[in-house]
C-alpha cells in the first residue's frame, strides 16, 4: 500500500484561529489558545498519523508588523515555514473586505507553485449569504487551490479541508512514530502551558512581554513512569519586563499567581498522564524581547 506524508503549515494573521484548529485535527490540545493576538511565538509541530498519511503540521506565529526583536522573530519563522511546505493553508476571518493584513500575506505568498488552500475560518459567525461575496473576495486576488469555509471551534467542514490536504500529500516515508503527536519536548509544552494561563486570567493588564522557562521537570525519587500514582516535580520562572507587572503577576497575597499555578497543574496532569507539584516564580528581566541572548535562551531560535 502507498504512503503519503508531508508538511503543512499553517499561516494567517494573528488570532484568526490556528493553534485552534491544529488542535482539533490531533484531537489534544499542543498548541496553547488564547483570546490575546500573538499567542503562538514559535513554529509548533504536531502530528496526524492515519493508515495511509501522515501529516506534520506546523502552528505558525501569526503575521504582523513587528515591533520588537522578538516580533521579527516570530514573523520569520512564519514566513519560514512555507519554504519546507508541501501544502500551506491560509487561514482568514469572514470580513467583508479583504484586511491589509491579508493582502500582505498573499504579496508574500507570491507565485508559489506549493498548493495553497484557503480556509475561511469562524463561518458560524456571519450569515451565510455574505460568506459568498467573501469568497469571491478571495478567489479574485490569488489562485488558491481551494477555499474552504469552517468553524475550527466546532469542527464544521474540517473533514473537507483533511481531504483535500491528503490528496495533494506527495508518496513520502513516515517521519514520525505513528502514536507519537508532537516534536515539542514536555519541558516545552508545560511553559508553554504556563504562558496560556497567565495570558489568559492577567487579561489586558499585561503586554505580551512574558516568558517562561522551565528550571525543574523530574519524576519525584522512588516514583515510577508506570505508576499512574507518580509525582512530577515542574519548577518555573515567570519572566516580565516591570516591577510593577510583577506585582500584578503575584496579586494581592499571591491570589492570582496561585490561580495561574492551579490551572497550569490541571493542564498538565492531564497531558501528562502524572499527578504534578508544581512550583513557580515571577522575575523580571526588563526589555528581553529586544534582547539576543535573552531570547536564545528562551528558546526562540530561528532554524
Amino acid at each position: 500500500m502507498k504512503f503519503y506524508s508531508g508538511f503543512v503549515p499553517l499561516i494567517g494573521r494573528p488570532n484568526v484561529g490556528k493553534s485552534t484548529l491544529m488542535n482539533h485535527f490531533i484531537g489534544e490540545k499542543i498548541s496553547i489558545v488564547t483570546s490575546k493576538p500573538q499567542t503562538t511565538r514559535n513554529k509548533i509541530r504536531s502530528i496526524l498519523t492515519s493508515d495511509d498519511y501522515q501529516i506534520v503540521f506546523i502552528d505558525t506565529p501569526g503575521i504582523h508588523n513587528p515591533t520588537t526583536r522578538l516580533g521579527n522573530f516570530m514573523v520569520k519563522s512564519a514566513v519560514n515555514a512555507i519554504s519546507e511546505a508541501d501544502a500551506v493553508i491560509f487561514m482568514v476571518e469572514p470580513k467583508k473586505r479583504i484586511p491589509e493584513g491579508d493582502m500582505a500575506i498573499i504579496q508574500r505568498l507570491g507565485g508559489s507553485k506549493t498548493p495553497i488552500f484557503l480556509a475561511i475560518n469562524k463561518v458560524d459567525t456571519v450569515p451565510k449569504q455574505d460568506l459568498l461575496g467573501v469568497i469571491d473576495q478571495y478567489r479574485q486576488v490569488y489562485p488558491f487551490k481551494e477555499i474552504i469555509p469552517l468553524s475550527a471551534l466546532k469542527g464544521d467542514n474540517t473533514s473537507g479541508l483533511l481531504t483535500a490536504i491528503r490528496e495533494v500529500l506527495p508518496e513520502g516515508p513516515m517521519f514520525f512514530p505513528g502514536d507519537q503527536i508532537t516534536d515539542q519536548p514536555e519541558r516545552q509544552i508545560a511553559a508553554e502551558i504556563i504562558r496560556e494561563k497567565a495570558l489568559t486570567f492577567l487579561q489586558d493588564e499585561i503586554p505580551h512581554g512574558l516568558a517562561v522557562d522551565i528550571t525543574n521537570f523530574k519524576l519525584r525519587d522512588g516514583h515510577r513512569e508506570d505508576d499512574p500514582a507518580a509525582l512530577v516535580d515542574i519548577g518555573a520562572n515567570i519572566f516580565c519586563e516591570k516591577d510593577s507587572h510583577k506585582a500584578i503577576i503575584i496579586g494581592k497575597q499571591g491570589a492570582m499567581l496561585k490561580r495561574i499555578g492551579a490551572a497550569s497543574r490541571r493542564d498538565m496532569e492531564a497531558f501528562l498522564g502524572f499527578r504534578v507539584f508544581l512550583e513557580l516564580w515571577v522575575k523580571v528581566k526588563k526589555n528581553w524581547r529586544d534582547s539576543d541572548f535573552m531570547l536564545k535562551n528562551f528558546g526562540y531560535r530561528n532554524e
